[in-house]
């Protein structure tokens, strides 16, 4: 299964694994499953710690992938479901990885309870 991370769950697989529960884990740990750092993630962190809402002392970059992950860049055809999708969610990042996750037809992993109110596979 191809599975896209929301930003948080990056964080706790690559800082506090403990946080995962233990589908996500599983999931993680499934070498079947190819697992995705999206874009979106890195801008997110990259802005939350330009204005100092959280402390990026590492590369989240070679943090992913020595963490078996793989990297996904958002694409402008990931983009254009943006317009349909419904206001569920304002959150701009959590859209933009529903947008991503819905056009390459890829399972999200995520803690947030709103995303579920999408069409979208959720881990």
């Amino acid at each position: 299964m191809r599975i896209i991370i929301d930003t948080h769950i990056f964080l706790w697989a690559i800082s506090q694994p403990s946080k995962l529960d233990k589908k996500h884990r599983q999931e993680i740990e499934t070498p079947a499953n190819i697992i995705y750092v999206s874009s979106v993630s890195i801008t997110e962190l990259m802005i939350m710690a330009s204005i100092g809402k959280l402390d990026v002392s590492y590369d989240p970059i070679a943090a992913a992938k020595e963490s078996g992950f793989e990297l996904l860049d958002f694409s402008a055809e990931d983009a254009l479901a943006l317009k349909e999708l419904p206001f569920h969610h304002k959150d701009p990042f959590d859209r933009m990885l529903i947008s991503q996750a819905l056009n390459r037809k890829y399972a999200l992993m995520t803690d947030d309870r709103k995303i579920s109110q999408y069409d979208c596979r959720l881990v």
